[in-house]
């Protein structure tokens, strides 16, 4: 019998979660360097991304879903502590933009996992900058994750 992760822990990313990123990378359908000098498409799809690429506004939904769940099983995998909604959205919306390496080896997470929630969005802050410079779209990034988490 073959049980998918799915199957497993079907947790999703809720609609507030996928709005703050639709937000904040915006839509693009041909590729462009992000601020960190990767070729991106959609909303934020950076894995199969090709010179000349198009794709329409259909595939770039099928793309953050199919990366949607690649951060969803990375945070369901690396958080050892319950989480609610939308600080289980609010975690997903920020791995989807620092990436899974960064998360797993972030103080955010060390933080998280001795059970110290009151810190996450203090720590979120910290990761504002891109190439070395403090980016204020990343400042407000951070801070709408921050209130996401807080939420409710």
């Amino acid at each position: 019998m073959d049980i998918t992760l799915d199957a497993v822990f079907p947790r999703r990313i809720d609609q507030a979660g996928i709005d703050l990123i639709k937000e904040f990378e915006g839509l693009h359908l041909t590729p462009y360097l992000c601020p960190g000098k990767i070729w991106t498409i959609g909303y934020g799809h950076t894995r199969t991304v090709r010179a000349g690429m198009h794709i329409t506004e259909m595939q770039a939904e099928t793309l953050l879903d199919e990366d949607l769940r690649l951060y969803e099983r990375a945070v369901m995998r690396l958080v050892a502590v319950p989480l609610t909604d939308n600080q289980f959205s609010a975690l997903v919306c920020f791995v989807f933009n620092v990436g899974i390496a960064n998360f797993e080896s972030s103080t955010l997470l060390k933080l998280l996992n001795r059970g110290w929630y009151e810190q996450v969005p203090a720590q979120l802050m910290r990761w504002n900058r891109a190439n070395g410079e403090v980016w204020g779209g990343l400042a407000r990034r951070r801070a709408a994750e921050g209130r996401l988490w807080n939420k409710g």
